[in-house]
Formats: C-alpha cells, structure tokens, sequence
C-alpha cells in the first residue's frame, strides 16, 4: 500500500499525530485530508458521519474543550487548513492511567499535521496565527443531549496556553471547573 499518512503514537493512549505527505509543484500543493483504509489501522472507528468546518478570526481565541458523552462519544480527526493552531485533547475516560492529562500540538496548513482524537478525550484549540480555519472528521454525529465540555481554564487540568485566553464562546466560558466527584466518562 502506498501510505499517504504517517500516524505517530502520542503519550496519551489512542492519541496519535497524523502527517499528511505533501505533494507540491509549481502549481500548488496537493494532501489527502482522509483515508479511511489507512485510518482504521490505528484505530478510526466507523464512517464519517459528520465533517465541520470552523474560521476563527482572531489570534489568541480558545474553542473547547467539548467532548460527547457515550453512548455518542466520538473519534476526530483535526486538521488545520488555514494558519495554525495549538490543539489540545484532554483525557476524560474513567480508569484511565492519564485521566485528566492532557497533549498538545501546534496543527498548521503549511505541514499538513492533524490530530486523531480518539473517543473518551475532550478537545480545544488556541489559534497561533491571525485567522486559523479547521476541519474535523467525526465518527460520529452532533447529538446535543450529549454534549458536554471542560473549563480552559480549570486548574485542575493545568493546561499551559501559549498565549492569554480570549474570545471564549458563552457556552465555554459557563463549564463547570471540575470537582473532585468527577470520574469521568465510561466508553
């Protein structure tokens, strides 16, 4: 098989970098943004169910950290298309040995770098450049009766954002910072 992706084990389980391999001439620069076959060899689960697009405008801004409980829990795939990002998932599966830690890695266009998410891990992302645009490939479909999210700033998790937190949504900024009774999801 001719590999078009290069998939890199991260240190939170299931958790994984994907290169994309650039083709480029003086035309241009072509990627493939998915390949299911290549995918389920590390672990993609199921069809695309849902594919969504987002622009972010402002440098600095966070979106997240949302995940869906199960049983919609799903996986991503992130991948920047526009300028960059710093993009971070959370680890929220109860009994995990990395519950509540997290992984970044700054996704750009210019690389072609995403990031498989897998189910069980709440995901965000800070933009680095003055606009930044997104693709996600879910496995699963929006439900909203399932959704649920983490506070950025919640000092429980300790994340480390590169550049001072604005542009919280309405929804992002009203999480709940977490309490000690919160086990996590159970896929």
């Amino acid at each position: 098989m001719n590999n078009s992706l290069t998939v890199t084990d991260l240190p939170l389980a299931g958790l994984k970098r994907v290169e994309r391999r650039l083709h480029g001439d003086e035309r241009g620069v072509f990627a493939r943004l998915f390949c299911a076959e290549e995918l389920a060899a590390v672990g993609w689960q199921g069809p695309v169910a849902q594919i969504n697009h987002s622009l972010t405008r402002t440098r600095g801004t966070v979106r997240g950290l949302h995940y869906q409980r199960p049983p919609h829990a799903e996986m991503k795939l992130v991948s920047c298309v526009r300028g960059e990002v710093w993009d971070v998932a959370v680890d929220v599966r109860a009994g995990s040995p990395t519950f509540l830690r997290w992984h970044a890695e700054r996704l750009s266009a210019e690389d072609g770098t995403a990031l498989l998410i897998p189910p069980g891990f709440a995901h965000g992302f800070q933009v680095l450049s003055d606009e930044a645009e997104l693709v996600y490939c879910h496995s699963v479909a929006y439900a909203p009766q399932a959704e649920s999210g983490l506070h950025v700033r919640d000092v429980r998790l300790g994340i480390q954002w590169p550049l001072p937190v604005q542009g919280l949504s309405v929804r992002d900024a009203g999480f709940e910072f977490l309490t000690p009774a919160f086990e996590g999801v159970t896929l």
